[in-house]
């Protein structure tokens, strides 16, 4: 019984950690801002950084969905 509390209490903080990151706003931001930082030093192209971009954009979008549910 022990044995089944312990994987079940692991399970809820590993479930935890992901809804964290998962919802990190400000990480996506921060990616969001070195991204630009690249584009505007050249050192990725215009495909790349559009693709990023979506990308990132979609998460945040996908962040605030979740929150307002």
């Amino acid at each position: 019984m022990m044995l089944l509390k312990s994987v079940y209490l692991l399970g809820k903080k590993i479930h935890e950690m992901a809804m964290e990151e998962f919802l990190d706003e400000d990480g996506v931001r921060e990616e969001l801002k070195e991204l630009y930082v690249l584009l505007e030093a050249g050192k990725i192209s215009e495909e790349k950084f559009e693709s990023r971009e979506e990308e990132l954009v979609g998460r945040l979008e996908e962040i605030e969905s979740y929150k307002n549910s």
